[in-house]
């Protein structure tokens, strides 16, 4: 069920069909998390938009290795210059632990987070540590082509060099020659040609916590390289999809390019993938700022930004509200928007689960399905499909109080859309959906409202109005009608 999926690449600054090199296999490949401290809202959009790519491919027919790796070593403090201490080493000396220990603590954090907000995971997540010697063989293989030089025990790439016969800066934009005017002398960088050059491998201080034997003396790899190696590693010298956060699109996956193409000879993405930022009054979101809120400050509400706690889902529609190349901004009064749209949506869900047809209908099913399969070949266009569906709830809620009809046909379609779009696709979970096994919930609720009708009916008014006292503690309204009853989770 392949379709035609149009992908903004950043490397051609437009949108252009998706071609998989090798169909139906897709590669894809993501930067995943340096971990050293917890994972907070900023990272959240990534790992979803990145999640809901992977989810949509899948869907229309494709199979699709996805990597996305986990940096344990040579993410130093200054990311564009390359210096200062490792972040991961830097914490294992002020807590006084192994490196490992802390690499562990914050993965196993990252993936109950990741868990928590329904992101699938990855095919091969690989730890830049497992593959130091697959990066010392890329080293050797940019040095014996020319395109970098040893200094004093560590390795770096040439840019000046490599952009003689090639375009440093094809991605992000950036002219080389304008590098040279800008860049200034700093504490640690005499020992390169030229400022901005990189490092591939660096000698380690005698305080350096990781470090590894090599041909150059003992050192570590430089940050960009880990990701050259592991995603040709499990991809092949060229794969489809690279993807990250805008921010890394310079230094980082701009040196990636350098670095496959010294190696190789060869482009390795044929599509780069950048989502935007979130930002909080206007400044990106990030660690290094100090204005960053965890996922668990958020999903606790323990945080002096915070009015109140939010679900995981809240966050994760939140996020999908916004196309993923625009910025988000971090506002309590957006979150608490988001909390009601979904609410509202699976509010829609649990009233479409109880529809009953009619011989006939009043809407147009099939053009919803096709509005939400345009606005996903749109560049994955989450917002649009949402606005899709919330046109999709008022024929519902219209159904569902006898203003419009729906056939059998076009009734099981809409559960199909709804099945496929909010849950498959969207990620989006509620405590009830639309799968035969998942309908026990409501179920049980609609038997207890039964015999709330029951005591109503016996004029035992007292025991109807704690049946539902008690529903509404847990979050089920009820809703009297002149035939019956309805309700719905808020």
């Amino acid at each position: 069920m392949q379709r035609s999926l149009y992908l903004y690449n950043t490397l051609t600054r437009k949108k252009e069909l998706f071609e998989p090199l090798h169909a139906p296999f897709v590669g894809m490949y993501v930067c995943g998390p340096t971990v050293y401290s917890d994972t907070h809202l900023g990272h959240s959009r990534p790992n979803i938009t990145f999640d809901v790519l992977f989810r949509y491919l899948r869907h229309i027919g494709y199979k699709v290795r996805y990597v996305r790796n986990i940096t344990d070593v040579g993410h130093l403090e200054n990311e564009v210059d390359g210096t200062g201490e490792d972040r991961i080493g830097k914490k294992a000396r002020l807590e006084r632990l192994e490196p490992m220990e802390v690499v562990q603590y914050y993965v196993n954090r990252f993936r109950q987070n990741m868990a928590q907000l329904n992101v699938l995971p990855p095919s091969i997540e690989p730890q830049a540590s497992g593959h130091i010697i697959e990066q010392q063989q890329m080293v050797e293989k940019i040095l014996s082509n020319g395109f970098a030089y040893e200094s004093n025990g560590s390795i770096y790439f040439n840019v000046e060099k490599y952009n003689k016969s090639h375009n440093y800066g094809k991605l992000s934009g950036r002219v080389i020659d304008e590098l040279l005017e800008n860049t200034r002398v700093l504490d640690g960088q005499e020992e390169k040609k030229s400022s901005f050059d990189f490092a591939l491998w660096k000698k380690a201080s005698p305080e350096h916590i990781m470090r590894w034997p090599s041909k150059w003396g003992e050192g570590f790899p430089g940050w960009h390289l880990e990701c050259s190696v592991m995603s040709t590693k499990y991809l092949g010298e060229q794969f489809d999809i690279h993807g990250g956060g805008m921010d890394l699109m310079f230094p980082h996956h701009e040196c990636e390019i350098a670095q496959n193409v010294a190696s190789t000879g060869k482009e390795a993405v044929r599509y780069w993938l950048h989502n935007n930022m979130i930002t909080i009054n206007g400044q990106k979101m990030a660690r290094s700022l100090g204005n960053f809120i965890t996922l668990d400050d958020l999903f606790s509400g323990q945080n002096k930004l915070l009015v109140q706690a939010y679900s995981p889902m809240t966050i994760r529609f939140f996020i999908l509200q916004a196309q993923y190349r625009s910025t988000v901004d971090f506002s309590n009064e957006a979150l608490q928007a988001a909390e009601k749209g979904f609410q509202r949506m699976m509010n829609a869900v649990q009233t479409l689960h109880k529809l009953k047809h009619s011989e006939t209908s009043t809407i147009d099913v099939k053009a919803l399905q096709n509005k939400c399969y345009e606005a996903m070949n749109d560049d994955i266009n989450t917002p649009v499909v949402i606005a899709n569906l919330f046109d999709s709830v008022r024929w519902i809620n219209s159904i569902a109080e006898g203003n419009e009809s729906i056939s059998a046909s076009d009734l099981d379609l809409l559960k199909e859309v709804y099945q496929t779009f909010v849950f498959d696709i969207l990620g989006l979970t509620g405590e009830i959906n639309l799968q035969p096994g998942n309908k026990l919930v409501g179920d049980l609720i609609s038997m207890v409202l039964t015999m709330r009708m029951d005591a109503k009916t016996n004029k035992d008014f007292k025991a109807s109005d704690r049946i539902r006292d008690e529903l509404l503690k847990i979050g089920v309204v009820v809703k009297d009608k002149k035939d019956g009853f309805d309700w719905e989770i808020k």
